[in-house]
């Protein structure tokens, strides 16, 4: 099996980002929000780097130029703030070799605890009720079966998009909706180093909006269950920010508009 580390970024050399995240694998780097768009390919030892810097925005859009510009067997996602062990390459391989009925394997990536969604003990398969919690940076998968089934990331949610974050989500979802046997394994890839969010700045309308937008699409008619248990759960949170009966009202606001919302913004997130 071959092998691709895909690399969503902003505004990035690739050859120092290459360096930054030890990469030591074929790999894609897509470099958004550039002056100029333009491509090239360059050697890392025995590597092959496939650079593309793009005048585009959005994380989902990146992921999907990834995704169409490879050409291996296997492919991993990754961010530009993680940092790969040596030998990443080959602990991809041998899990694929190992578990040959998974379509996709989600791997432990080392995060500082206050940022930690998740982590492997041991291996498991994941279904609709625990596969919220896996950032794309865990995600390995055959490429092949991803581009047959048609699966994309989502334009709508994330870093440069309308919605604030929950891409992940929806493109693992869309996977289990596609028949993907998707494993969580207790391997370790690397390093996240930590950084400032890309779209996080406290507790706001937009964010429990939001939110109701996308499990609006996550869970249909169970997304008020699911986004009142959100909103109970994480009060501890905001509670001092922020007042837990307008959480909720937003939270459902957001079910209730899904993407056809025309809600309005301040530029602190509150509804104008």
């Amino acid at each position: 099996m071959t092998f691709e580390l895909l690399v969503s970024c902003v505004q990035k050399d690739a050859r120092e980002l290459a360096e930054k995240m030890n990469i030591a694998s074929d790999a894609v780097i897509v470099s958004q929000l550039e002056e100029k768009s333009s491509e090239e390919t360059f050697n890392v030892g025995d590597k092959k780097i496939h650079s593309i810097k793009s005048r585009t925005k959005g994380v989902g859009l990146n992921r999907n130029t990834c995704i169409e510009q490879s050409s291996a067997d296997i492919i991993l996602f990754a961010d530009e703030d993680i940092v790969y062990d040596e030998g990443y390459e080959d602990k991809v391989l041998k899990e694929f070799e190992a578990h040959p009925d998974a379509d996709a394997i989600f791997f432990n990536v080392r995060v500082c605890e206050e940022r930690r969604t998740y982590w492997n003990e041991g291996y498991k398969w994941v279904k609709w009720y625990n596969s919220g919690r896996y950032p794309a940076y865990s995600i390995a998968v055959k490429a092949s079966k991803l581009k047959a089934a048609g699966v994309k990331y989502s334009l709508f949610f994330g870093g440069g998009a309308k919605y604030s974050n929950g891409e992940d989500s929806l493109f693992i979802n869309d996977m289990r909706k596609a028949g993907f046997k998707m494993l969580a394994s207790p391997v370790v890839l690397g390093e996240e180093v930590p950084r400032p969010s890309t779209w996080f700045n406290g507790y706001n309308d937009k964010i429990f909006y939001d939110r109701g937008v996308l499990y609006h699409f996550l869970y249909g008619k169970w997304a008020k269950l699911w986004g009142f248990r959100w909103v109970y759960k994480m009060q501890h949170d905001y509670a001092d920010t922020y007042p837990y009966k307008k959480a909720k009202d937003m939270l459902f606001l957001g079910i209730k508009e899904g993407t056809n919302g025309k809600r309005k913004f301040d530029e602190k997130g509150n509804m104008i």
